[in-house]
């Protein structure tokens, strides 16, 4: 898998996130971090970095909930990915989490992201990757599938009601290992991180070992061509 390395668990990933944010702070200066689609609650614990936290996505009730009820947003924006704009501000950091996937030009949504990221700043994605066993599963799959899945597999009950998973994918082309690579060759982006993880694997209870035996399956029927030991992929890039 290259440089590619495998997670463990969902703390880790999330420890090695921070750490990476950190590195950037300075005591002197306040970091401008946007969360560009929010989900119910911010999930990095920053410690006592000087920092100032924006907010952007769609979803008005969900800005709401975290303006007003966890309170951990200093702005928040009502806006499409693809096309919003916050003036002439650039951020430091810019944290997008399980998005990508659901948009349809992806790309646009990216290039959006570069333009207002600082000149060493940190973009940090985590998406499905398209080409692994589990991204080729929900692309060929219809939706009905995925809510099924979600509510008898999982056990979410309101699995597909407005405001509940899974949501519609569109998965662009660039979202997967060699989509984000190719796309940091057309900008001035360098992969400081690229990491694995796979949540369906990480217990070994019977649904694991169900999931892992059709994963591995699949695996051998596209001749090795998509991986199956990790779906998510995590990415930290500096602008240079």
């Amino acid at each position: 898998m290259n440089n590619l390395k495998l997670l463990d668990n969902f703390n880790q990933e999330l420890q090695l996130l921070e750490n990476s944010i950190k590195k950037l702070s300075d005591s002197d200066k306040e970091l401008t971090i946007l969360e560009a689609g929010c989900g119910r609650n911010w999930p990095l614990n920053l410690g006592d970095i000087n920092y100032k936290l924006l907010g952007v996505d769609l979803d008005a009730d969900a800005l709401d909930f975290r303006v007003n009820v966890q309170k951990d947003l200093d702005e928040s924006f009502v806006a499409d990915l693809q096309n919003f704009d916050i003036g002439d501000r650039q951020v430091d950091v810019i944290y997008n989490s399980f998005v990508l996937e659901h948009v349809q030009d992806a790309e646009q949504m990216l290039d959006n992201f570069y333009n207002i990221l600082k000149p060493g700043g940190l973009l940090i994605l985590r998406f499905p990757d398209r080409n692994t066993v589990f991204g080729f599963l929900t692309r060929f799959s219809p939706f009905w599938v995925h809510v099924m899945y979600k509510k008898y597999i999982e056990g979410i009950k309101e699995a597909g009601k407005p405001g509940f998973a899974p949501y519609p994918t569109h998965y662009h082309k660039v979202v997967s290992r060699d989509g984000i690579r190719e796309y940091c060759k057309t900008k001035a982006m360098v992969i400081n991180e690229e990491y694995g993880f796979c949540a369906y694997l990480v217990n070994n209870n019977l649904r694991t070992k169900m999931i892992r035996l059709i994963a591995i399956t699949v695996h051998l029927l596209s001749l090795g061509k998509l991986p199956w030991k990790y779906n998510n992929l995590t990415y930290v890039l500096t602008k240079t």
